[in-house]
């Protein structure tokens, strides 16, 4: 996994404000990647495998890249994909998607640092009633120190440094900022 991300460009070093705040010397720009549907494919196919056998009724993921992942892990098993996505700030479910009281749910995310994006997605899952069966990632950036209570499962896991941006080295050397994704901070 980690050859085809530095094959497609996907792996991008320097000095990054990252979606949480936090500044990092790597960004994983997953559009890089998933942009071939033979790789998307791929890649959500292996992440369907390791869910298979836990009854999943709907594949639900965040705006943006969650929409790609959700539609194709969701294929693989055979499943509805959802999306949730920010409505004043606050993520939520729109569209008329819903998740049934009860309903088995596998929350799937592209790239986590910090967890904060799975998280909202998760409190969207459980005030909806759903019973949350696992969390599918393509990159785990925090050298699995994230946690979500549940069973979790990366493609990938990395441990990238990241600093508040008061601590962050990169800042002390002058070295210039590059904000990366579609979210404003």
């Amino acid at each position: 996994m980690k050859q085809l991300l530095i094959d497609t460009g996907a792996i991008l070093e320097g000095h990054f404000l990252l979606t949480s705040g936090l500044h990092s010397p790597m960004y994983v720009e997953k559009f890089q990647v998933l942009q071939y549907p033979q790789h998307t494919a791929a890649l959500c196919a292996a992440l369907a495998e390791r869910f298979r056998d836990k009854q999943i009724s709907v594949v639900v993921g965040p705006v943006t890249g969650g929409i790609l992942l959700a539609h194709e892990v969701g294929k693989n098993l055979g499943t509805r994909a959802i999306f949730t996505e920010r409505e004043n700030g606050v993520m939520t479910l729109r569209r008329g998607f819903v998740i049934h009281p009860g309903e088995r749910v596998l929350v799937v995310e592209d790239i986590v640092t910090t967890g904060g994006s799975v998280q909202e997605v998760l409190d969207v899952v459980k005030q909806a009633q759903g019973n949350v069966a696992g969390v599918a990632l393509l990159v785990d950036r925090s050298g699995g120190k994230v946690s979500f209570g549940v069973p979790t499962e990366a493609l990938l896991h990395l441990s990238v440094q990241s600093y508040q941006p008061a601590e962050c080295p990169l800042c002390a050397k002058g070295l210039p900022i590059t904000k990366r994704g579609s979210r404003k901070l």
